[in-house]
């Protein structure tokens, strides 16, 4: 595996879902506070080194529901309530931290998240969040599309099933980045 090497006032965490809907799910592998506590740790690293944070949130009433044989909400139930789509107090946002709303998996389609990277002059994303094949995965996807460099915080994210993140971070991420732990990526933006 390949040293990594970051420009921090060219990267960007792209921290998904950590909202209080979808935080309080039980998750494999990694744990909900597992993710919370690492992602907050990139995320106070990489600030302190001049990189921008992202927060995104899904607006949870207002995603898109098409008829699915495994859909990711009742049909029939009733709607979420509306603190279910803020963002957790836990992550310690500041004012220069950028939050995304976005109404399906990922956070590029329908949002200002690719203008905001582009006019920072953001090359490399991290990605952390949940769920690792959800979100995580759909937003990876758009980034690399757009010629994004990506890093996966492979202990910052987790989903519903171990099987899910185990197949998302030994086979499709690699194919689109490099997967390394929170502490891997903490000791690059030292460097």
């Amino acid at each position: 595996m390949a040293s990594l090497r970051l420009v921090p006032t060219a990267t960007a965490l792209v921290v998904i879902d950590l909202q209080k809907g979808i935080v309080s799910r039980a998750l494999e592998p990694h744990t909900s506070a597992e993710v919370v506590t690492r992602s907050v740790q990139l995320a106070k690293a990489l600030r302190a080194q001049g990189g921008l944070v992202v927060w995104v949130r899904v607006a949870i009433g207002e995603v898109l529901s098409l008829p699915v044989d495994a859909p990711m909400r009742d049909p029939n139930a009733p709607p979420p309530p509306a603190e279910a789509s803020e963002l957790i107090a836990e992550l310690e946002r500041q004012p220069e931290d950028v939050v995304i709303t976005k109404r399906q998996w990922g956070a590029f389609y329908g949002t200002e998240l690719e203008q905001r990277l582009r006019r920072r002059g953001i090359h490399t994303i991290v990605m952390a969040g949940i769920a690792t094949n959800f979100g995580v995965e759909s937003t990876a996807r758009a980034a690399f599309d757009m010629g994004y460099e990506l890093v996966f915080a492979e202990d910052a994210m987790s989903t519903m099933k171990a099987e899910a993140h185990q197949m998302a971070t030994t086979v499709t991420f690699p194919r689109m980045g490099r997967v390394r732990s929170t502490e891997t990526v903490l000791e690059a933006l030292k460097a």
